[in-house]
């Protein structure tokens, strides 16, 4: 398929499935619970984290925490007693146990009590002539395990191009809080990084379709191949290539293309 044809396609499949009610059985609809821009960044990373494996069971999961958060997940997390931590124990998500929540909550509260925004986290590791946000996401990894007492296990719940993971669901992330449009899907709420510099998020899913449309030549399914996929998509819409992860999932996952 030519590239013209190709970008027609996938552009009508974003225009598809860039709708309001592909929130409703996406890991998304969390954040979307919420209109404070605090509870909105620390429930859209919860969901992001938790996002591998069945769609409804991640919902299920990333609501009933919201639940033993109160539904204020900012004011519970930098406001909460220790009495009010002992409602957490035994809550678990496949790997994610409760001493990983009680770690990440323990960083929202050092975190938040010196800046306004989870934004800072990523960008502040990010140089101005950065054309992706790899330093961001290393950089954060780095930050978010930088407190006393980091229990080993909770290591694993967040990625680093490092270590050559794909980062999908920390990428999947900052597609919510950069990513800018009227569709009302992703939230747009971040400034200091910008569309052009986000990395699809890619998943076996994902890889299939694109290697299906020669998007990808990377056998691997790993960093390198999120980097190639993401500059293609480049190639199609330099400003805001990873608009075309909707169009790949829906194509993946909802169409078994």
């Amino acid at each position: 398929m030519k590239q013209q044809t190709l970008k027609a396609f996938l552009d009508k499949k974003v225009d598809e499935y860039n709708q309001p009610f592909f929130i409703q059985n996406d890991p998304v609809c969390i954040p979307h619970l919420f209109s404070k821009r605090q509870d909105i960044e620390i429930a859209g990373l919860f969901a992001a984290v938790f996002a591998w494996g069945n769609r409804t069971t991640i919902i299920k999961k990333s609501k009933e925490l919201m639940q033993l958060l109160d539904m204020a997940p900012y004011e519970f997390c930098v406001q909460h007693t220790d009495s009010d931590l002992k409602r957490l124990i035994n809550f678990k998500h496949r790997t994610f146990k409760d001493t990983d929540l009680l770690y990440f909550i323990e960083f929202f509260r050092f975190h938040y009590s010196g800046h306004n925004s989870l934004e800072t986290g990523f960008s502040k590791w990010m140089n101005a002539d950065d054309s992706s946000i790899e330093n961001a996401l290393m950089g954060f990894r780095e930050y978010f395990f930088s407190l006393e007492h980091i229990p080993a296990r909770t290591k694993k719940h967040i990625s680093s191009p490092l270590k050559n993971s794909t980062c999908k669901r920390l990428n999947m992330f900052l597609r919510w809080m950069v990513r800018r449009d009227t569709n009302g899907v992703d939230f747009g709420i971040w400034q200091k990084i910008s569309p052009s510099q986000l990395i699809c998020p890619i998943d076996l899913h994902v890889a299939r379709v694109a290697k299906r449309f020669n998007l990808l030549q990377r056998k691997p399914i790993d960093w390198l191949a999120a980097v190639e996929l993401t500059e293609y998509l480049r190639s199609l819409d330099k400003e805001d290539p990873v608009k075309y992860d909707f169009a790949l999932f829906g194509l993946g996952v909802m169409e078994k293309f």
